[in-house]
C-alpha cells in the first residue's frame, strides 16, 4: 500500500522537471563561448556581393521534409546592409525575403524582413553568430508565428554553416540547417 499521498508525487514529479529545466538551461551554449575563435565573423564582409545557399528542413523528430537551394546577394552602404534571398525548394515553391540589416557597436546587429515579425537581433563572437527572430510562416492555410534562433559558423573566408532551430510557444517544431558558400 502507499501512503505518499498523490499531490506529493505530482509534487515530486513537477520539481523534478523544474530543476531539470533549469539544468539544461544553464547548460547552453552562449555567444561568449566562441570569442577565443577565428576566423572573426564579420557579417559585413562574408553577406557582401553573390552567395549561393543548400539546405534542409527537419522536422521535430529530424525527418527531413524540404530540402532547397538558395541564391542570396548583399550589399552595405555604411552600417547599413540589404540581404537579398531567393529560396528554390525541392517541391517547386519559391520564396524571397528581403532583410534591412543594421550593425551596431560591440559586434551587434539588428534587422527587418517582410515576414519577420518585429526586430531580428544577433550578435557575433570569434567565427560564431547568433540571429534570433520571429517569422510569421503558412503552414495549412495558418499564419504562425516562429521563433528561429540561428547559429551560424564561419568555416573560412568563403564557407559558413547556419544551423536554425525552430519553436513554437517554447517547444522545438523543426529544424533548418545549410551552407553557405560566396560566388566567386
Amino acid at each position: 500500500m502507499n501512503h505518499f499521498p498523490s499531490y506529493m508525487r505530482s509534487f515530486s514529479r513537477l520539481f523534478a522537471a523544474m530543476w531539470l529545466g533549469l539544468f539544461l538551461a544553464g547548460c547552453s551554449t552562449t555567444i561568449t563561448d566562441y570569442k577565443s575563435t577565428t576566423p572573426e565573423f564579420d557579417m559585413k564582409t562574408f553577406f557582401d556581393g553573390k552567395l549561393i545557399a543548400y539546405g534542409m528542413v527537419q522536422d521535430r523528430q529530424g525527418m527531413v521534409i524540404r530540402r532547397f537551394h538558395a541564391d542570396l546577394e548583399g550589399s552595405w552602404d555604411g552600417n547599413k546592409g540589404l540581404l537579398e534571398e531567393d529560396f528554390f525548394y525541392d517541391d517547386g515553391e519559391t520564396q524571397r525575403r528581403v532583410w534591412n540589416l543594421v550593425k551596431h557597436g560591440d559586434n551587434q546587429y539588428s534587422g527587418v524582413a517582410s515576414d519577420s515579425v518585429g526586430q531580428a537581433s544577433g550578435q557575433s563572437e570569434g567565427f560564431a553568430f547568433n540571429w534570433r527572430y520571429t517569422l510569421a510562416i503558412d503552414v495549412d492555410d495558418t499564419t504562425w508565428d516562429i521563433q528561429l534562433n540561428d547559429w551560424i559558423y564561419q568555416l573560412d573566408d568563403s564557407r559558413l554553416i547556419n544551423v536554425t532551430q525552430m519553436t513554437k510557444w517554447g517547444f522545438n517544431v523543426g529544424q533548418i540547417t545549410l551552407v553557405i558558400e560566396k560566388v566567386k
